[in-house]
């Protein structure tokens, strides 16, 4: 083989980007995305304008301004992830799959190639959406001086860990469609992941859901896209290094499989 026509790792993954760019489904899932969390961002604060006259002194304290604008988190983690499963379950559903591993033998680039692919794509657009969300939302509460700053304690971080955790929520759908072929099955595991299991540990008695709850893969990892964490929950950046390590644990159980199964 020439060397113009090697196989290396740029190359798969500027193929990948086309391939990316190509599907209807990346741009519908991006500007969903994005619309959930500006929207989200738009709605909570204009509730909570409306109700501020009426809300007791104690609810006001516990008002989180940056919060409130960011609760379009808990929807968009979900077309985020169906996005990432998508990316690899569609081939396998179409038989493409076969041309791009005949095209890359070695395979794991291939995996490598869509992560990174992914992981950009979805944290330029997630981001944007969050800071979106976020001056939109702040603008709504400052006729009533409740509103924050970028440069308040906390606040920066929770915007962009919103873009950080959304991007990791995405990943991971990405590995769980390497890891299953399937896409019932491959979303099925990441809601039951993010939203399940938390349910079902809050169902434990105190002891165990208080010591098991901060370490679940979304508990963790949200814990950097907030301001004022709940009290038990891990540190900011711990939490998000946690969730990062159920990441890591797909990757590899992925890459593993990749490598071993037929296409």
């Amino acid at each position: 083989m020439t060397a113009a026509v090697r196989v290396t790792q740029a190359r798969v993954v500027a193929f990948e980007w086309v391939k990316f760019r190509s599907l209807r489904s990346s741009y519908i899932a991006l500007a969903a995305n994005f619309v959930v969390l500006a929207g989200f961002g738009v709605l909570f604060p204009a509730v909570i304008k409306s109700r501020w006259p009426r809300m007791d002194l104690a609810e006001q304290a516990r008002f989180d301004p940056a919060g409130a604008s960011l609760r379009g988190l808990f929807l968009a983690q979900l077309i985020i992830g169906v996005l990432g499963v998508l990316v690899v379950s569609g081939e396998y559903s179409t038989g493409q799959i076969r041309s791009t591993l005949t095209a890359v033998p070695r395979r794991l680039p291939v995996l490598w190639a869509k992560l990174a692919v992914f992981a950009v794509a979805s944290f330029v657009v997630c981001t944007a959406g969050a800071f979106v969300a976020f001056f939109a939302g702040q603008a709504i509460l400052s006729p009533l001086h409740i509103q924050t700053t970028l440069s308040a304690p906390g606040v920066l971080r929770a915007v962009l860990g919103t873009g950080l955790y959304l991007t990791v929520v995405g990943l991971l759908g990405v590995a769980l469609g390497w890891l299953l072929r399937h896409t019932a099955g491959a979303i099925g595991t990441l809601f039951g992941l993010l939203l399940v299991v938390p349910g079902l540990v809050e169902a434990l008695p105190d002891s165990w859901s208080n010591t098991i709850g901060p370490y679940l893969p979304s508990t963790a990892g949200q814990a950097v896209a907030m301001v004022r964490a709940d009290s038990g929950s891990l540190a900011p950046w711990t939490g998000f290094a946690v969730f990062c390590g159920y990441l890591v644990v797909a990757v590899v159980g992925a890459a593993v499989l990749l490598r071993r199964r037929d296409a």
